[in-house]
Protein backbone atom coordinates (compact mmCIF):
# COMPACT_ATOMS: atom_id res chain seq x y z
CA UNK A 1 0.00 0.00 0.00
CA UNK A 2 1.33 3.32 -0.94
CA UNK A 3 1.35 6.29 1.65
CA UNK A 4 1.06 9.75 -0.14
CA UNK A 5 2.65 12.78 1.99
CA UNK A 6 -0.04 15.55 2.73
CA UNK A 7 0.82 18.56 2.30
CA UNK A 8 2.00 19.73 5.77
CA UNK A 9 4.71 17.20 5.52
CA UNK A 10 6.07 17.73 2.21
CA UNK A 11 6.52 21.35 3.31
CA UNK A 12 8.29 20.08 6.69
CA UNK A 13 10.73 17.91 4.38
CA UNK A 14 11.16 20.82 1.84
CA UNK A 15 12.08 23.25 4.91
CA UNK A 16 14.35 20.31 6.52
CA UNK A 17 16.54 19.90 3.28
CA UNK A 18 16.83 24.15 2.80
CA UNK A 19 18.43 24.36 6.47
CA UNK A 20 20.54 21.43 5.27
CA UNK A 21 21.57 23.17 1.81
CA UNK A 22 21.98 25.99 3.55
CA UNK A 23 24.06 24.80 6.36
CA UNK A 24 26.66 22.67 3.63
CA UNK A 25 26.85 26.58 1.53
CA UNK A 26 27.76 28.28 5.20
CA UNK A 27 30.23 25.34 5.62
CA UNK A 28 31.80 25.87 2.26
CA UNK A 29 32.32 29.71 2.94
CA UNK A 30 33.58 29.66 6.27
CA UNK A 31 37.03 31.26 5.88
CA UNK A 32 40.35 29.62 6.66
CA UNK A 33 40.84 31.86 9.70
CA UNK A 34 37.74 30.04 11.11
CA UNK A 35 39.53 26.40 11.31
CA UNK A 36 41.88 25.53 13.74
CA UNK A 37 44.91 27.61 13.91
CA UNK A 38 48.37 26.13 13.23
CA UNK A 39 49.89 26.15 16.56
CA UNK A 40 53.72 27.51 16.12
CA UNK A 41 56.38 26.91 19.47
CA UNK A 42 58.76 29.57 19.06
CA UNK A 43 61.69 30.40 20.93
CA UNK A 44 64.17 33.92 21.15
CA UNK A 45 67.69 33.58 21.25
CA UNK A 46 67.76 35.90 24.37
CA UNK A 47 65.93 37.34 27.39
CA UNK A 48 63.25 39.94 27.39
CA UNK A 49 65.74 42.86 25.99
CA UNK A 50 64.38 45.35 23.54
CA UNK A 51 64.68 43.15 19.73
CA UNK A 52 62.44 40.78 21.47
CA UNK A 53 59.70 43.36 19.90
CA UNK A 54 60.14 42.70 16.80
CA UNK A 55 58.25 39.70 17.64
CA UNK A 56 56.55 40.34 20.45
CA UNK A 57 54.55 43.21 18.72
CA UNK A 58 52.98 41.13 15.80
CA UNK A 59 51.89 38.27 18.49
CA UNK A 60 49.87 40.90 20.96
CA UNK A 61 48.83 42.79 18.48
CA UNK A 62 46.96 39.87 16.53
CA UNK A 63 48.58 39.29 13.22
CA UNK A 64 49.94 35.46 13.59
CA UNK A 65 46.13 35.48 15.00
CA UNK A 66 45.13 37.42 11.58
CA UNK A 67 47.27 34.87 9.45
CA UNK A 68 45.40 31.68 10.98
CA UNK A 69 48.29 30.60 13.77
CA UNK A 70 48.57 30.24 17.49
CA UNK A 71 51.85 31.69 18.51
CA UNK A 72 54.11 31.16 21.66
CA UNK A 73 56.96 33.46 22.38
CA UNK A 74 59.07 32.66 24.51
CA UNK A 75 62.47 34.00 25.76
CA UNK A 76 65.93 31.99 25.09
CA UNK A 77 69.34 31.45 26.49
CA UNK A 78 71.74 31.83 23.26
CA UNK A 79 71.36 30.76 20.14
CA UNK A 80 72.68 27.24 20.58
CA UNK A 81 70.00 26.12 23.22
CA UNK A 82 67.69 27.69 20.67
CA UNK A 83 68.88 25.35 17.60
CA UNK A 84 68.77 22.60 19.63
CA UNK A 85 65.40 23.01 20.81
CA UNK A 86 64.01 23.56 17.73
CA UNK A 87 65.98 20.71 16.52
CA UNK A 88 64.54 18.22 19.34
CA UNK A 89 61.16 19.34 18.45
CA UNK A 90 60.71 21.19 21.59
CA UNK A 91 60.32 23.86 19.13
CA UNK A 92 59.01 24.65 15.84
CA UNK A 93 60.84 27.73 15.12
CA UNK A 94 63.18 30.27 16.57
CA UNK A 95 65.62 33.19 15.98
CA UNK A 96 69.42 32.18 16.45
CA UNK A 97 72.97 33.72 14.80
CA UNK A 98 73.66 32.11 11.52
CA UNK A 99 77.58 31.23 12.42
CA UNK A 100 75.75 29.24 15.13
CA UNK A 101 73.31 27.47 12.84
CA UNK A 102 76.71 26.74 10.28
CA UNK A 103 78.29 25.10 13.23
CA UNK A 104 75.14 23.26 14.60
CA UNK A 105 74.14 21.82 10.83
CA UNK A 106 78.01 20.95 10.20
CA UNK A 107 78.36 18.86 13.71
CA UNK A 108 74.72 17.44 13.19
CA UNK A 109 74.21 16.93 9.01
CA UNK A 110 74.17 13.30 9.72
CA UNK A 111 71.31 13.23 11.86
CA UNK A 112 67.79 13.39 9.79
CA UNK A 113 66.22 14.96 12.73
CA UNK A 114 68.31 17.81 13.42
CA UNK A 115 67.58 19.63 9.84
CA UNK A 116 66.77 22.72 10.59
CA UNK A 117 66.77 25.51 7.82
CA UNK A 118 66.94 29.42 8.32
CA UNK A 119 63.91 31.45 6.12
CA UNK A 120 64.17 34.91 7.22
CA UNK A 121 67.18 36.89 7.82
CA UNK A 122 66.71 39.50 10.42
CA UNK A 123 69.85 41.03 11.26
CA UNK A 124 71.99 41.78 8.32
CA UNK A 125 75.30 41.74 9.78
CA UNK A 126 76.74 40.36 13.07
CA UNK A 127 76.06 42.63 16.20
CA UNK A 128 78.89 40.97 17.74
CA UNK A 129 81.91 43.71 19.13
CA UNK A 130 84.38 43.84 21.21
CA UNK A 131 84.44 46.39 24.33
CA UNK A 132 87.38 48.31 26.47
CA UNK A 133 87.47 51.15 28.57
CA UNK A 134 88.42 54.17 27.21
CA UNK A 135 90.84 54.62 30.08
CA UNK A 136 92.94 51.07 29.54
CA UNK A 137 94.33 53.82 26.59
CA UNK A 138 93.41 51.09 24.00
CA UNK A 139 92.66 52.54 20.50
CA UNK A 140 93.19 49.95 17.61
CA UNK A 141 93.13 46.22 17.76
CA UNK A 142 96.83 46.37 16.86
CA UNK A 143 96.79 47.12 21.36
CA UNK A 144 95.23 44.25 22.37
CA UNK A 145 97.98 41.76 22.11
CA UNK A 146 98.87 40.10 25.39
CA UNK A 147 95.32 41.30 27.00
CA UNK A 148 92.50 39.17 28.82
CA UNK A 149 89.23 38.94 26.93
CA UNK A 150 86.20 37.49 28.77
CA UNK A 151 82.80 36.09 27.91
CA UNK A 152 80.38 33.50 28.35
CA UNK A 153 82.24 30.28 26.52
CA UNK A 154 78.90 30.25 23.98
CA UNK A 155 79.08 34.22 23.15
CA UNK A 156 78.79 34.47 19.55
CA UNK A 157 82.29 37.39 19.61
CA UNK A 158 84.08 34.89 21.52
CA UNK A 159 83.44 32.33 18.64
CA UNK A 160 83.75 34.60 16.10
CA UNK A 161 86.99 36.50 17.32
CA UNK A 162 89.38 34.57 15.46
CA UNK A 163 88.13 36.21 12.56
CA UNK A 164 88.30 39.45 13.56
CA UNK A 165 91.87 38.69 15.12
CA UNK A 166 92.84 37.26 11.43
CA UNK A 167 91.27 40.38 9.70
CA UNK A 168 93.70 42.83 12.18
CA UNK A 169 96.42 41.04 12.09
CA UNK A 170 96.15 39.59 15.28
CA UNK A 171 97.37 36.00 17.02
CA UNK A 172 94.01 34.41 18.18
CA UNK A 173 95.93 31.93 20.02
CA UNK A 174 98.08 33.99 22.10
CA UNK A 175 94.78 35.67 23.83
CA UNK A 176 94.17 34.29 27.53
CA UNK A 177 90.26 33.95 27.78
CA UNK A 178 88.21 34.04 31.16
CA UNK A 179 84.77 32.58 31.17
CA UNK A 180 81.76 33.81 32.93
CA UNK A 181 77.95 33.79 33.17
CA UNK A 182 76.73 36.19 31.38
CA UNK A 183 75.47 38.91 33.92
CA UNK A 184 78.75 39.19 35.57
CA UNK A 185 80.15 39.81 31.99
CA UNK A 186 80.43 43.92 31.97
CA UNK A 187 80.88 43.51 35.44
CA UNK A 188 84.31 42.46 35.70
CA UNK A 189 84.74 44.79 32.64
CA UNK A 190 83.83 47.45 34.85
CA UNK A 191 85.83 46.37 37.48
CA UNK A 192 89.12 45.52 35.78
CA UNK A 193 89.00 42.17 36.36
CA UNK A 194 89.30 41.99 32.00
CA UNK A 195 91.12 43.88 30.04
CA UNK A 196 87.90 43.44 27.08
CA UNK A 197 84.84 41.26 26.67
CA UNK A 198 82.82 40.45 23.92
CA UNK A 199 79.52 40.67 23.55
CA UNK A 200 76.13 42.00 20.90
CA UNK A 201 76.95 45.09 20.29
CA UNK A 202 73.59 46.84 21.86
CA UNK A 203 73.74 43.79 24.63
CA UNK A 204 76.90 44.72 26.00
CA UNK A 205 77.02 48.67 25.66
CA UNK A 206 73.54 49.21 27.37
CA UNK A 207 74.81 46.64 30.43
CA UNK A 208 77.60 49.01 30.96
CA UNK A 209 75.36 51.72 31.04
CA UNK A 210 73.55 49.82 33.85
CA UNK A 211 76.41 49.68 35.31
CA UNK A 212 77.29 53.02 35.56
CA UNK A 213 79.98 53.24 32.93
CA UNK A 214 78.56 55.68 30.44
CA UNK A 215 78.98 55.53 26.32
CA UNK A 216 82.40 57.80 26.02
CA UNK A 217 84.30 56.01 28.84
CA UNK A 218 83.65 52.83 26.39
CA UNK A 219 85.25 52.34 23.27
CA UNK A 220 83.67 49.63 21.12
CA UNK A 221 84.97 47.74 17.90
CA UNK A 222 82.06 46.49 15.78
CA UNK A 223 83.24 43.39 13.82
CA UNK A 224 81.46 44.64 10.69
CA UNK A 225 83.99 47.88 10.92
CA UNK A 226 86.91 45.52 11.52
CA UNK A 227 86.94 43.06 8.57
CA UNK A 228 84.37 40.74 10.00
CA UNK A 229 81.59 40.71 7.51
CA UNK A 230 78.70 38.24 8.36
CA UNK A 231 75.58 37.73 8.43
CA UNK A 232 73.58 38.33 11.48
CA UNK A 233 70.26 36.58 13.31
CA UNK A 234 67.72 35.15 11.02
CA UNK A 235 64.38 33.07 11.94
CA UNK A 236 64.51 29.10 11.72
CA UNK A 237 62.40 26.22 11.16
CA UNK A 238 62.88 22.56 11.27
CA UNK A 239 62.65 20.71 8.08
CA UNK A 240 60.02 18.44 9.80
CA UNK A 241 57.71 21.48 10.37
CA UNK A 242 58.64 22.95 7.51
CA UNK A 243 57.29 19.77 5.50
CA UNK A 244 54.18 19.44 7.41
CA UNK A 245 53.15 22.97 7.58
CA UNK A 246 54.65 24.99 4.77
CA UNK A 247 52.06 27.56 4.49
CA UNK A 248 52.10 28.19 8.11
CA UNK A 249 55.81 29.11 8.28
CA UNK A 250 54.99 31.70 5.14
CA UNK A 251 52.11 32.81 6.97
CA UNK A 252 54.19 33.03 9.97
CA UNK A 253 56.82 35.42 7.96
CA UNK A 254 53.89 37.65 6.49
CA UNK A 255 52.69 38.54 10.17
CA UNK A 256 56.56 39.38 11.45
CA UNK A 257 57.22 41.60 8.72
CA UNK A 258 53.97 43.38 9.45
CA UNK A 259 55.12 43.40 13.08
CA UNK A 260 58.55 45.08 12.28
CA UNK A 261 58.07 47.45 9.93
CA UNK A 262 55.77 48.84 12.85
CA UNK A 263 58.54 48.44 15.14
CA UNK A 264 60.98 50.30 12.72
CA UNK A 265 58.66 52.87 12.38
CA UNK A 266 58.21 53.56 16.08
CA UNK A 267 60.55 51.57 18.26
CA UNK A 268 59.84 53.55 21.67
CA UNK A 269 56.44 52.31 21.21
CA UNK A 270 56.86 48.61 20.85
CA UNK A 271 58.86 48.63 24.05
CA UNK A 272 55.47 48.00 25.97
CA UNK A 273 55.14 44.58 24.47
CA UNK A 274 58.39 43.80 25.88
CA UNK A 275 57.52 45.08 29.18
CA UNK A 276 54.18 42.92 29.12
CA UNK A 277 56.44 40.04 29.46
CA UNK A 278 58.82 41.43 31.64
CA UNK A 279 57.49 44.11 34.00
CA UNK A 280 60.86 44.37 35.61
CA UNK A 281 62.58 45.88 32.57
CA UNK A 282 64.18 49.50 31.97
CA UNK A 283 62.21 51.15 29.47
CA UNK A 284 64.27 53.60 28.47
CA UNK A 285 66.96 51.06 28.70
CA UNK A 286 65.16 48.76 26.26
CA UNK A 287 64.00 51.86 23.95
CA UNK A 288 67.76 52.73 23.34
CA UNK A 289 68.37 48.79 22.78
CA UNK A 290 65.89 48.69 20.06
CA UNK A 291 67.18 51.76 18.48
CA UNK A 292 70.92 50.62 18.39
CA UNK A 293 69.45 47.07 17.25
CA UNK A 294 67.70 49.08 14.39
CA UNK A 295 70.48 51.54 13.21
CA UNK A 296 73.34 49.27 13.55
CA UNK A 297 71.90 45.28 12.21
CA UNK A 298 68.43 46.29 9.84
CA UNK A 299 68.56 49.74 8.61
CA UNK A 300 71.59 48.81 6.87
CA UNK A 301 72.10 49.68 3.10
CA UNK A 302 71.21 46.16 2.31
CA UNK A 303 67.99 45.61 4.06
CA UNK A 304 67.40 49.61 2.11
CA UNK A 305 67.90 47.97 -1.05
CA UNK A 306 66.91 44.89 -1.02
CA UNK A 307 64.00 44.43 1.37
CA UNK A 308 64.29 42.75 4.80
CA UNK A 309 64.30 38.66 4.87
CA UNK A 310 66.13 37.75 2.00
CA UNK A 311 70.28 37.05 1.94
CA UNK A 312 72.42 38.07 -0.95
CA UNK A 313 74.42 34.35 -2.18
CA UNK A 314 77.70 35.62 -2.60
CA UNK A 315 77.62 37.16 1.14
CA UNK A 316 76.34 33.66 2.62
CA UNK A 317 78.62 31.59 1.16
CA UNK A 318 81.23 33.78 2.50
CA UNK A 319 79.71 33.65 5.59
CA UNK A 320 80.15 29.89 5.65
CA UNK A 321 83.30 29.65 4.22
CA UNK A 322 84.81 31.94 7.47
CA UNK A 323 82.62 30.35 10.15
CA UNK A 324 83.87 27.23 8.89
CA UNK A 325 87.56 28.25 9.21
CA UNK A 326 87.00 30.30 12.17
CA UNK A 327 85.26 27.04 14.34
CA UNK A 328 87.47 24.63 12.33
CA UNK A 329 84.63 22.63 11.64
CA UNK A 330 84.85 19.36 9.50
CA UNK A 331 82.56 19.63 6.93
CA UNK A 332 80.65 22.74 5.21
CA UNK A 333 76.80 23.05 4.89
CA UNK A 334 75.22 23.69 1.48
CA UNK A 335 74.64 26.83 1.46
CA UNK A 336 71.51 26.37 -0.62
CA UNK A 337 70.13 23.82 2.27
CA UNK A 338 71.12 26.52 4.76
CA UNK A 339 68.66 29.36 3.69
CA UNK A 340 65.65 28.57 2.21
CA UNK A 341 63.84 32.11 0.97
CA UNK A 342 60.64 30.67 -0.69
CA UNK A 343 58.22 31.40 1.74
CA UNK A 344 59.37 35.08 2.59
CA UNK A 345 56.86 37.79 1.67
CA UNK A 346 57.10 39.82 -1.68
CA UNK A 347 59.82 42.16 -1.97
CA UNK A 348 57.20 44.76 -1.86
CA UNK A 349 56.41 43.54 1.77
CA UNK A 350 59.99 43.38 3.09
CA UNK A 351 60.58 46.93 2.07
CA UNK A 352 59.92 48.14 5.55
CA UNK A 353 61.95 51.68 5.06
CA UNK A 354 60.07 54.64 4.06
CA UNK A 355 61.25 55.94 0.51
Amino acid sequence: MTTRSTPSRRGALKAIAAVAAAGLLAAAAMPAAAQAPTRIRFQLDWRWEGPAALFLLPAAKGYFKDEGLDVTIDAGSGSGGTLTRVASGAYDMGFADTASLIEFLSQNQHLPQARLQGVYMTYSDTPASLFVLKKSGITKPAQLNGKVLGAPVFDAGRRLFPMFAKANGLDASKFKWQSMDPPLRETMLARGEVDAITGFYFTSLLNLNARGIKDEDVTAFKYPDYGVKLYGNLVIASQRFIDQNPKAVAAFLRALTRGIKEVVANPDAAIKYVKERDPLINEALEQRRLRLAIDTVIATPEFKSNGIGAVNKIKLEETVTQVVSAFDLKTTPNVDGLFNSSFLPSRGERQIFAQ
